[in-house]
């Protein structure tokens, strides 16, 4: 999604209750090493990188592209929003909407940060792409990220098998800022 055509990036700092979602910094690396290198967060993903290849390749500054969030909880990552254009998807229902992915770290799961966090994004990107529809797509087998799914007013569009799995593809309609 390097195209999320005129939105202008970085945003400010977008702030929740309790989160705070901001560009990457050369801080995070520590954290995003060790979110792409959980065996828990891959689980429904394909599985984790390999940490030394991770320390190898991550640069010192991690993904500092439009749409990928750090969620910040109390001057730490604990996780990433990402808001990507779904470009060479195979899925037509897919093709040129904006992707939503989030990845958190175990010890921040069960706490309600997903949803705070994807909420805020989402709140963020209606605001900066009015009327843009959003899609989400996880395993069925992963529950949280269903639920979630759900809870964020997501509803399916299909099901299909992809990477030896039953995928679900879900779309949320705009959500019109207020005020």
């Amino acid at each position: 999604m390097d195209d999320l055509g005129p939105v202008a990036w970085p945003p400010e700092p977008i702030k929740t209750e309790r989160l705070v979602l901001r560009e990457p910094e050369a801080r995070d690396r520590a954290a995003f090493v060790g979110l792409y290198a959980s065996p828990e967060v891959h689980t429904f993903l394909g599985g984790p990188r390999p940490r030394h290849e991770l320390e190898r390749e991550m640069p010192r500054v991690p993904e500092r592209w439009p749409g990928s969030f750090v969620v910040d909880r109390d001057g730490s990552m604990i996780g990433q929003v990402l808001l990507r254009r779904a470009t060479g998807h195979r899925r037509p229902a897919v093709a040129g909407k904006v992707d939503l992915g989030y990845l958190f770290l175990p010890q921040a799961w069960g706490f309600g940060y997903a949803a705070e966090a994807c909420t805020a994004a989402l709140g963020w990107l209606a605001g900066a792409l009015p009327g843009e529809p959003v899609v989400l797509t996880t395993q069925t087998a992963n529950v949280s990220s269903m639920r979630l799914a759900a809870k964020l007013g997501f509803t399916e569009v299909e099901r299909f098998e992809a990477w030896g799995a039953e995928q679900w593809l879900g779309m949320c309609s705009p959500i019109t800022p207020s005020g």
